[in-house]
């Protein structure tokens, strides 16, 4: 019972990486490059940053939320199957 426990905290943990990652990495590559950029031309304006973060985060989102949302449901339709399969043993 407690590895069952246990394998659905670390599956929990794993999916939760993997969802997350497309949009952070999106804003963290977008975030880079236009610090590049302002270190480049000395241009310091912090609201410069927002709106293209903004825009890529959507993006990915845009992109990869078919994705993450299926591995999402298969994941909860998972831990339902191994909680109704405890309860009625």
């Amino acid at each position: 019972m407690e590895a069952d426990i246990a394998l659905a905290a670390r599956e929990a943990l794993t999916l939760t990486l993997s969802i997350a990652a497309p949009p952070l990495l999106a804003a963290l590559a977008l975030g880079l490059l236009i610090s590049l950029i302002q270190a480049l031309t000395q241009i310091n304006e912090s609201s410069l940053v927002f709106i293209p973060k903004l825009a890529a985060v959507g993006g990915a989102l845009f992109l990869a939320g078919g994705w993450m949302a299926g591995r999402l449901s298969d994941f909860a339709r998972a831990l339902f199957d191994q909680a109704m399969s405890v309860g009625l043993s």
